[in-house]
């Protein structure tokens, strides 16, 4: 028998329906608030992420992409992009699972993690569109090897972030940067939850995934906005960071 799960959600943007497109649409703006993912512009392009296709392409109102693996598995991501009266844009996601083939026992896990994801990317997008919208982005990704279902090792990590017990949205802290030439930056915590910490630089959004909720080694996927970023050596900074060197 097969399995559905879907997401929905709505939300106003503080930006035109054309930046939105930009960031949803292309992959410059993929790069700034969600993950690498080139896209082909037009219906039948390729989609570099999990070897997706394009399945709607109405700029700049509508975007789809489906994704079919040979196991049974398939997804369909779709924007619906509105104009306000204004100045705001009105956006409408959806995610569509659907497995015909055998479903594993991580299922519902993988289902709750989609959500709880989805909800941490579509407000990092409204935090792109206000703060950096069309800032050319690095993209910063680095994880730790071995899995975790400890919420301890996570709680160590938001320690050394700085953030206290209490530590709330709106709140602001000094960073320290990982790497030789690092330095600090005062940030502004944008998201805090048992899952995830988003923390806004002047120049970036910081962002760090806790595995142990779904038994996952602890992650990040930052958006960095400096002209003069080296990805690699930023890179290599963060992962040693997070991997405790």
């Amino acid at each position: 028998m097969a399995r559905e799960f879907e997401v929905r959600r709505e939300q106003d943007l503080a930006a035109t329906p054309e930046q939105v497109w930009q960031a949803v649409a292309t992959g410059a703006g993929n790069l700034g608030w969600l993950y690498p993912m080139e896209v082909e512009p037009r219906v039948g392009g390729k989609v570099t992420r999990a070897d997706g296709t394009v399945v709607a392409w109405e700029p700049p109102h509508h975007f789809a992409v489906r994704v079919a693996l040979d196991d049974g598995f398939s997804n369909t991501l779709t924007y619906r992009i509105e104009p306000l009266d204004d100045a705001t844009t009105h956006l409408r996601m959806g995610i569509h699972w659907v497995h015909t083939g055998v479903v594993d026992d991580y299922w519902d896990t993988k289902a709750d993690a989609a959500e709880k994801h989805v909800d941490f990317y579509q407000h990092g997008l409204a935090e792109y569109l206000r703060h950096f919208a069309g800032r050319p982005a690095v993209y910063v990704k680095a994880g730790r090897d071995e899995r975790t279902d400890d919420p301890a090792d996570f709680a160590a990590l938001r320690r050394r972030l700085g953030l206290a017990d209490d530590a709330a949205v709106g709140d602001r802290l000094s960073l320290d940067l990982p790497g030789a030439d690092g330095g600090s930056e005062e940030v502004v915590v944008d998201w805090l939850s048992p899952d995830f910490v988003g923390l806004r630089g002047p120049d970036a959004l910081y962002r760090f995934f806790n595995g142990s909720s779904w038994n996952w080694p602890i992650w990040l996927g930052h958006h960095v906005f400096a002209a003069d970023t080296d990805e690699q050596q930023v890179t290599k900074a963060w992962s040693a960071w997070l991997n405790g060197a």
